[in-house]
């Protein structure tokens, strides 16, 4: 039961009113759990802007040097320019992508909609990335093979490097025994006695790395002048490339977590 107060002073207690009253926009505007989603959607997207932005930099740095341009047939410099202007175009589409997606996120009612789709199409993506997920597509199926001398770990890593640097998204290397191993960012490569070593599996020649990506970008920077195919020749080795309507990468890395690295928030 309510009293009234006897101090004049103090004013009486204000009615609670539990619901909204007649033209209240509280039903329009979302929870605060809802608001505190996009919040975080938004920032990812603008981390992976940014993130965009600095590959798009690196990805004209290349590997190939100066000297090597400057010794270079005109039709390898058109190819060599032909790529890197495939390159840009990829990623300025991506970046074009994330920011209609953030447009999206900061809508307004469709918003939550948005960041769950976004959230989505993002863990399919990561997951190939990270080689949890099988992929297909189109690409290439390359075979480094020995004629006079065994395949280096390091010609391989450079292929993994250069096919990277070309739009490379997803990649397995299958040794002459059958073994497949998948290919990411934590991969490592050792020479061992004449065979490869690649994240604690060994692997006979001659080695088939299947990729999927753009096959004509990534098989114009494979041949450049002095670049990945010119290095195995002069060691003794033989490489062969064919551009394939459909790749299929289904190794898995079986990825044990972190044990330092922790997400600054």
């Amino acid at each position: 039961m309510s009293m009234a107060s006897d101090n004049p002073d103090i004013p009486p207690e204000s009615p609670r009113r539990d619901t909204p009253a007649e033209g209240d926009p509280v039903g329009d505007r979302p929870s605060e759990g809802a608001r505190r989603r996009l919040s975080a959607a938004g920032a990812m997207i603008g981390l992976l802007l940014g993130l965009l932005g600095f590959s798009l930099v690196a990805q004209f740095h290349g590997n190939t040097t100066d000297e090597q341009l400057a010794s270079a047939r005109p039709e390898d410099l058109v190819r060599i320019l032909s790529d890197l202007d495939a390159r840009q175009k990829r990623l300025q589409e991506e970046i074009s992508d994330l920011e209609e997606s953030r447009r999206q996120l900061e809508s307004g009612a469709q918003g939550l909609d948005a960041a769950l789709a976004e959230a989505k199409r993002r863990a399919d993506e990561l997951g190939i990335l990270a080689g949890t997920l099988p992929a297909q597509g189109q690409g290439l199926a390359i075979v480094f093979a020995p004629r006079t001398a065994a395949i280096r770990a390091s010609s391989l890593l450079d292929a993994v490097e250069e096919l990277r640097g070309a739009g490379a998204e997803a990649m397995q290397i299958q040794g002459g025994t059958g073994a497949t191993v998948r290919i990411v960012a934590s991969t490592y490569l050792v020479d061992s006695d004449g065979d490869v070593l690649i994240d604690g599996v060994i692997l006979a020649a001659p080695y088939t790395v299947e990729v999927i990506g753009d096959p004509q970008t990534m098989q114009t920077a494979l041949q450049i002048p002095g670049g990945v195919i010119d290095s195995v020749e002069q060691r003794g080795g033989t490489v062969s490339v064919q551009q394939r309507d459909s790749v299929t990468v289904s190794a898995l890395h079986h990825d044990d977590g972190l044990q330092y690295a922790r997400p600054i928030s």
